[in-house]
């Protein structure tokens, strides 16, 4: 190519990088701004969103997650749309690097999801469980966040009802949620056992499995993009040796 060409290539490519990562810093910046609006009002949140949110509000937390996530997206879209704009190498490196941790730590998580759930399930239980049996019927946002979730995907704690044993909610009133004896009350321990209702980790898990085609499409999709985020990154570093 003459250099012409090449500089009109350049250009083309770093315009590109500039638009593509202040749509991320802009996504970035609503994910942060929704996860805020979680933490602070996560019950208006669940009224508007209803089912959509309700199965998964409870295996992650929410808030945090999106806090964390649109945080990490605005270091991402900043590093890659202001590093391409200034033409600095050493914001573009921090770029892919950033961008290559991710990459790989995404990697490693699929990985340990696929082999290790039952590992992932352990450590749900250490920590979800203990929430349940102190707040469930004591905080308000955080009952009725369980409570729809568990009516929503037709599940009972995490792993089943005995989540509920030595709780909060189960010495006040002698009874399971009415959601681990699908409805019924008064919920005691026989009509629990004989209802069969799942736990809401077992319910989730097998809705990503159902739908395990467009989670790795996703997935593949994502991973495609930071790949290609990293190639355009280094070819800008590398061109800019070149000026």
């Amino acid at each position: 190519l003459s250099p012409g060409a090449k500089m009109g290539c350049f250009t083309f490519i770093k315009v590109m990088m500039i638009l593509f990562n202040l749509a991320i810093f802009l996504s970035g910046g609503t994910l942060l701004g929704v996860g805020i609006w979680v933490k602070v009002d996560g019950e208006s949140f669940l009224n508007i969103f209803g089912a959509l949110s309700s199965s998964v509000l409870q295996v992650v937390n929410v808030s945090y997650l999106l806090i964390v996530i649109g945080s990490i997206l605005l270091v991402i879209g900043f590093l890659g749309c202001y590093g391409a704009q200034k033409e600095s190498k050493c914001l573009l490196m921090m770029f892919f690097s950033v961008v290559l941790i991710i990459f790989i730590a995404e990697v490693a998580a699929a990985v340990v999801a696929l082999v290790y759930t039952g590992l992932a399930e352990t450590l749900l239980t250490g920590l979800v469980t203990p929430l349940l049996k102190e707040k469930y019927g004591v905080d308000k946002s955080f009952t009725h966040i369980w409570n729809v979730t568990m009516t929503e995907v037709h599940c009972c704690g995490l792993n089943n009802y005995t989540d509920f044993n030595d709780s909060y909610w189960y010495e006040t009133y002698s009874s399971y949620p009415r959601q681990c004896c699908n409805m019924l009350e008064p919920c005691n321990s026989t009509l629990a056992a004989q209802s069969h209702v799942q736990g809401c980790f077992k319910q989730i898990l097998e809705e990503i499995r159902t739908n395990a085609g467009v989670a790795g499409g996703v997935a593949a999709g994502i991973g495609a993009l930071e790949i290609a985020a990293m190639a355009v990154s280094m070819y800008l570093y590398c061109r800019l040796d070149e000026k």
